[in-house]
């Protein structure tokens, strides 16, 4: 990269931390680190021509797109001309084709470091009194999401066998591990939801070398399974989950704790037909866990003292498994990415790491009101709080350089107010007041039934020219 075009990228850069309130002595540091990412661009994107779309540009609008209530790519890039215009420059055509292609261009890499980088700066410099028992708690859970019904999305991520071909649509699972601190998505996986080895167990194997010794992990009793289990405890992570409901659990065995608590060895299974045999053979003959009953939960951990750790203090914490429920819904929901739009795998993995890189800067800023507020990242509104970045875009976009740190504090400051109320034990039944309109359901493909109300419609026509 030569010197004009490094100096360019350097502008770029930053006007991207700027434009997510991120400047040099932020709160909890800068979690977009501007010579990182200067040095990233160089190495995902060697030898690329600078155009009206650049990768940062192009990203910034990608972001913002999957932030914005609209999501299409047509009020992309009517953003990249108002932030042209903003900059003195001229503005661009509103034509979206050289935005779609600029975004297929982008490096799925660089886009994955930013995710994890931003994640991982987060927990590490968000203070002590946030983490549980001085240790980080990381929530797992997985879900679905659909895309646009094409061949190749149908190639990679199948629809489920029990829809006939045309009537469904491709899907796709993605596990994530959150932080239960601050709420960011430190790692994640995606995979199809048809298939062998398609489960979110299979999609956490693939993530466990990236979990660090020391880390906590939560979660539901999908993954309270031998092996599992077993890999995470090698690794020096400690567990939290459910009793798995078809394991039975006889407290009058195992090394006495307490009441409904106990320590015991679960032997080694029979090796199952998806492992080889060398991890099976490096897998322990016993594990020694333990087992409380408590607040009509059965839960498995492998903190097994019970003077460290209560049993109240692991219910306390199981509890807390919720807040992923919570956040996955704030990605799909709030965000919009329950229902995706690109038409290609390779668009569909760029769009939803987009969608998490947008959710952590939004969680960032949210960990940096909450340090401010004197007040817990999770007691602060996810929803309102991406309200309040919407509602400063502009506003950062185009702020001088002098009033960018006052706007910031304004942004900070409002966010910080933006509280959660506290209702403990709160329970709501699954189910909806309003009803849905009665459309009937497509029972054959569209094109099909299409050509039949054609041939209708020239029917009628005929008979009314009789």
């Amino acid at each position: 990269m030569n010197d004009n075009k490094r100096k360019l990228v350097a502008g770029q850069v930053r006007r991207f931390c700027a434009r997510f309130a991120q400047s040099a002595g932020s709160v909890l540091g800068q979690v977009i680190p501007s010579k990182e990412l200067l040095q990233w661009v160089e190495e995902e994107i060697e030898d690329y021509r600078e155009r009206l779309y650049g990768p940062l540009q192009t990203l910034t609008l990608f972001i913002e797109q999957v932030l914005g209530a609209d999501q299409s790519c047509q009020d992309a890039v009517a953003r990249g001309m108002s932030a042209r215009v903003g900059l003195g420059q001229a503005p661009c055509s509103l034509n979206s084709g050289p935005y779609c292609k600029a975004r297929a261009r982008l490096s799925q890499g660089l886009i994955e470091r930013l995710v994890r980088e931003v994640g991982q700066r987060l927990c590490a410099g968000q203070a002590a009194a946030w983490r549980w028992h001085g240790r980080e708690v990381k929530l797992i859970d997985g879900t679905t999401v659909t895309m646009p019904d094409t061949a190749e999305n149908q190639a990679r991520f199948p629809q489920i066998r029990e829809q006939k071909p045309g009537l469904g649509f491709p899907i796709a699972r993605l596990l994530a591990i959150i932080s239960l601190s601050c709420g960011a998505v430190v790692e994640w996986a995606l995979g199809p939801c048809e298939g062998k080895r398609t489960g979110e167990t299979a999609l956490l194997w693939e993530l466990a070398h990236r979990l660090r010794p020391g880390d906590v992990i939560v979660a539901d009793r999908y993954f309270a399974g031998y092996f599992l289990l077993a890999w995470l405890m090698r690794r020096g992570v400690d567990i939290v989950v459910r009793q798995h409901q078809l394991r039975h659990t006889d407290f009058r065995c195992g090394q006495r704790l307490g009441a409904k608590d106990h320590v015991v060895r679960w032997m080694r299974p029979q090796q199952p037909t998806w492992m080889d045999e060398a991890t099976y053979a490096a897998m322990p003959e016993t594990l020694s866990l333990r087992e409380v009953r408590v607040g009509g939960l059965t839960l498995v951990t492998t903190l097994l003292d019970a003077r460290e750790v209560s049993k109240q203090e692991l219910l306390a914490l199981y509890r807390l498994r919720w807040h992923v429920e919570l956040d996955l819904r704030a990605i799909k929901t709030v965000m919009q990415m329950d229902i995706l739009r690109c038409k290609s795998p390779a668009m569909v993995t760029k769009e939803i790491a987009v969608h998490l890189l947008a959710y952590n800067l939004v969680r960032a800023l949210m960990a940096q009101a909450a340090c401010l507020g004197h007040v817990l990242p999770r007691q602060l509104s996810f929803k309102a709080a991406l309200q309040m970045i919407r509602a400063f875009e502009e506003s950062l976009r185009h702020a001088p350089h002098g009033q960018l740190a006052t706007r910031r504090a304004y942004l900070l400051a409002g966010i910080a107010r933006l509280r959660l109320p506290h209702r403990p034990g709160r329970i709501e039944p699954r189910a909806v007041k309003r009803r849905p309109k009665q459309h009937f359901l497509l029972t054959k493909p569209r094109h099909i039934l299409r050509a039949q109300l054609l041939k209708q419609q020239q029917a009628h026509i005929a008979a009314a020219l009789r």
